[in-house]
């Protein structure tokens, strides 16, 4: 059996079942808890944010999240709409910034049969991508391999988010506001 090095996973696999802070949806409830940092979350406009994915196929997978609760793309209505693929288009950039990646996979899971785990509140995945990324690991071992802890993404996606035009930091742990 092959065997990748992950220290920083093990706080993940030995949390409690479920967070104990969310009673509902964690994409409603996470924003409203505080500590950004804590919740990765990076970036929030006024219908929107940025969270990085607990579990990324590379560094700087992230998800743009409306606030509005609906697992239905189509009722999502003009305010929400603009705001969130705005918020997508700063992220491409901050993500491009930070990271220098090759390019993008960016999508949303829609519908039980998409194959994501929440989806009763969309999201779009935004996936940074390198040429040869995908290597022999999945394709023979079923395995990825994370190059970078989360918590380093973080700092770099954030600086990069904090350095665009009307971006707004309220402090060092909370996510950069647009407005």
């Amino acid at each position: 059996m092959e065997q990748v090095f992950a220290p920083w996973r093990i706080e993940w696999i030995r949390r409690d079942e479920g967070n104990p802070d969310i009673e509902d949806c964690v994409f409603c409830e996470l924003p409203d808890l505080g500590d950004d940092r804590e919740h990765l979350i990076v970036a929030r406009s006024e219908h929107a944010f940025v969270m990085l994915n607990n579990y990324p196929y590379n560094p700087g997978h992230v998800m743009v999240i409306p606030h509005v609760h609906t697992g239905d793309y189509t009722t999502l209505d003009d305010d929400v709409l603009l705001d969130h693929a705005r918020l997508k288009q700063r992220t491409f950039d901050a993500l491009a910034a930070a990271l220098e990646p090759d390019g993008f996979n960016a999508g949303l899971n829609l519908g039980d049969g998409a194959g994501g785990s929440i989806d009763d509140h969309l999201h779009t995945h935004v996936v940074p991508r390198w040429q040869g990324d995908t290597n022999f690991m999945p394709v023979l071992s079923d395995t990825t391999v994370i190059v970078e802890a989360l918590e380093a993404t973080y700092d770099h996606v954030h600086e990069a988010f904090a350095a665009q035009d009307g971006a707004t930091v309220p402090d060092e742990d909370s996510a950069v506001v647009f407005e």
